[in-house]
C-alpha cells in the first residue's frame, strides 16, 4: 500500500501493467455492466451545464435516454452515475467510430473544442476505482475480463498502470501529487 497525501494506493496500481487495447475491447466498459459511469455531485451539475454542447455528438439512442431520465441518475447502490440506455447499464454518452469502437460523446465534444469537461473522472481512471472516505480516498485496480487485452499489451509494452494513467492521475490529484507518487515508486525524483 501506498499512500501520497489523502490517498491511500493499493499495490496493484504499481505493480500490474496496463494499455487500453481497443482494438480488442472494442470500448466495451463504455456499454457493459449494471450501471453507468460513477459521477461526482461536482459533475452532475456540470453535464447539466453542458449537455446542450454535448447532445449534438450523441446517438439518437444515447439523447432520448437523457431526455427521458436526465443527464446523470440513481442506480441501485444508490450512487450518481451517468444516465445509461435502457437497463442494462450501457452509457447514454457512449458513442461508435468509423471502426466501430466505442467513445465517450462528451470527451469528443471536449477533443473539438465545443466544452472544457472532458470527461467524468471515474471514466478517465478506468481501470482505477476510487472510494471516497471521510479522510482519505482509496485508489483500487478493478480486475475485470474485458481488460484482459489492455494487460497483455500493457505487459508486452512494459507500462505499468500508473505510468498509463499519468495524465488522468494528474487530473485528479495535480502534478505534484503525481510527482511523488513517482518518487514513492520508482525512488526517482522527475
Amino acid at each position: 500500500m501506498i499512500v501520497i497525501e489523502n490517498a491511500v494506493i493499493s499495490d496493484d496500481i504499481k505493480e500490474k501493467f496496463f494499455v487500453c487495447d481497443l482494438e480488442k475491447c472494442k470500448g466495451a466498459c463504455c456499454v457493459q455492466g449494471d450501471a453507468g459511469a460513477p459521477l461526482t455531485e461536482e459533475e452532475t451539475l456540470i453535464l447539466e451545464k453542458v449537455f446542450p454542447e454535448v447532445k449534438p455528438f450523441l446517438t439518437e439512442e444515447g439523447v432520448k435516454a437523457i431526455m427521458d431520465k436526465g443527464t446523470w441518475e440513481i442506480d441501485m447502490d444508490g450512487e450518481k452515475g451517468t444516465s445509461t440506455i435502457g437497463n442494462n447499464g450501457a452509457c447514454a454518452y457512449a458513442i461508435k467510430d468509423e471502426k466501430g469502437i466505442l467513445k465517450c460523446g462528451i470527451e469528443q465534444a471536449y477533443m473539438e473544442g465545443k466544452t472544457n469537461f472532458r470527461k467524468p473522472i471515474s471514466c478517465h481512471l478506468y481501470p482505477i476505482r476510487i472510494t471516497k472516505y471521510d479522510q482519505y480516498d482509496a485508489l483500487n485496480y478493478d480486475r475485470w475480463e474485458i481488460c484482459d487485452p489492455a494487460c497483455a499489451l500493457g505487459k508486452s509494452l512494459g507500462v505499468p498502470l500508473y505510468r498509463f494513467l499519468e495524465g488522468a492521475l494528474t487530473r485528479k490529484y495535480g502534478k505534484e501529487w503525481y510527482r511523488k507518487l513517482l518518487e514513492e515508486i520508482e525512488g526517482k525524483k522527475e
